[in-house]
């Protein structure tokens, strides 16, 4: 259900920023990623990265605001993949892997351990936080930002 949030959710705050007027989503603005696409990329990175953890294979990434596809067109194919990956890896996860544990080493070099379950909890949450980012950016042009709540997740897909 997280995965598939989480993929829903994104596809409501790509499809909110695609219909905005040309040059909004790359407007600089007062925020930590300075624009709509570029805290979008970041969200993008760090799926990527905990993907790479998951798989425990090296993701060559070495700073959190990596603007890996600058063109937002680009930037949703890629994300689209990716939310497809953590949906189907998800699915094909036996619920005692969840408890599995995963070592890592974090950019800053601090190494971790987490386990499966925690990782993806992880993934989920930090692409709120961030969307409630892009979130505030809306009201800055102004215009109103898609609901992402699970609630209304929950109520449009069962």
């Amino acid at each position: 259900m997280l995965s598939r949030y989480k993929a829903w959710a994104n596809k409501r705050i790509f499809d909110a920023v695609a219909a905005l007027p040309e040059g909004e989503a790359t407007r600089e603005r007062p925020t930590l990623f300075k624009n709509m696409v570029n805290t979008l990329n970041h969200l993008y990175t760090v799926d990527l990265i905990w993907q790479s953890h998951i798989e425990c294979r090296n993701h060559g990434i070495t700073a959190l605001n990596t603007v890996a596809h600058p063109e937002f067109g680009n930037l949703w194919r890629a994300q689209r993949e990716m939310d497809a990956w953590y949906v189907a890896w998800t699915d094909a996860l036996p619920d005692a892997a969840l408890e599995e544990k995963v070592s890592f080493t974090l950019i800053g070099g601090n190494r971790g351990v987490m386990t499966r379950g925690e990782i993806l909890l992880h993934v989920v949450n930090h692409t709120s936080y961030h969307r409630g980012f892009v979130a505030d950016l809306f009201y800055q042009i102004p215009a109103r930002p898609p609901l992402t709540d699970l609630p209304v997740f929950l109520r449009e897909t069962q």
